[in-house]
């Protein structure tokens, strides 16, 4: 009987500890989060991002690196996050940052099997691809059916949309490709392709920068061929590519309601990516 009540001593005494324990429990597993948490943030204020040579948009000779880089930099600068960009070949920085040696890769458009390894950002960038062709020689376009029996220029592996290829497959015209936007201009101008389909910012910046001479010579069709998005690239191997994520669209999506992000685009149109010079966007 004695013993009983002993042991029912003990076991109250027990219980009444346990609130204890676990409020111990809690307020050092509290802590450890806390500290592991404020770790993460802090290894978060700086970042690599690896990209490719895409002027006006992405190039290590541009001011702020281009308009992306700079629009890219100061999302990420809202949320008091530092950003870097190392400029490679477009294969290399794609698979660096997919070995983790860097934190995003900017900017691609939507793959399917880059789904698979990376997370999409919202939309950075809205591409307008249009044809260029020569003033002299009248050119029109409203439908795939009007490019029938031309020759048209394009790049090196790359794909204008999926209608557009049905109809290169199904030989309603033929298209020739190289591997720069100069060339396809310099072809252009000799007559040997009747007009070539490039995003609208680049051909100018191609035409401004590298060959001026032809400016006056060279329009543009309104009707885009192509209206593509691009995004930043985080890797999924990567543990902080989620948070990362989350602040750069949230960041993102403000810019975009605020007007802010238009500006960039703006100051695009108004020449001031073309040289090294200051660029203030509000």
């Amino acid at each position: 009987m004695q013993m009983s009540f002993m042991l029912m001593a003990k076991l109250k005494r027990c219980i009444y500890a346990m609130p204890l324990l676990l409020m111990v429990f809690m307020s050092y597993y509290s802590h450890a989060i806390e500290v592991e948490n404020q770790a993460a943030t802090n290894n978060l204020k700086t970042l690599q991002i690896s990209a490719g040579e895409w002027p006006p948009f992405l190039s290590e000779s541009l001011p702020y690196k281009g308009v992306i880089a700079h629009l890219i930099t100061d999302v990420f600068a809202q949320a008091n996050i530092e950003v870097s960009f190392t400029f490679l070949p477009w294969p290399r920085a794609y698979h660096d940052t997919l070995n983790n040696k860097y934190a995003a890769t900017a900017v691609w458009m939507f793959e399917k099997d880059r789904a698979h390894h990376y997370l999409y950002s919202e939309a950075v960038l809205n591409e307008r691809f249009v044809f260029f062709y020569q003033k002299q020689r009248q050119f029109s376009w409203y439908k795939l059916s009007d490019l029938k029996g031309l020759l048209l220029g394009g790049g090196l592996g790359y794909s204008y949309g999926k209608k557009f290829d049905k109809a290169i497959e199904e030989g309603l015209f033929e298209i020739s490709r190289v591997s720069t936007t100069e060339q396809n201009f310099q072809r252009l101008v000799m007559g040997r392709i009747d007009a070539f389909a490039e995003e609208q910012n680049v051909g100018y910046h191609t035409l401004n920068t590298k060959l001026p001479e032809l400016i006056d010579t060279i329009s543009h069709h309104p009707k885009p061929v192509l209206v593509n998005q691009s995004f930043l690239l985080f890797p999924k191997n990567n543990p902080s590519s989620e948070k990362l994520l989350v602040i750069f669209n949230q960041e993102l999506v403000k810019f975009k309601q605020t007007g802010r992000y238009q500006a960039y685009f703006d100051a695009l149109e108004s020449g001031a990516y073309k040289s090294l010079i200051s660029v203030e966007v509000e």
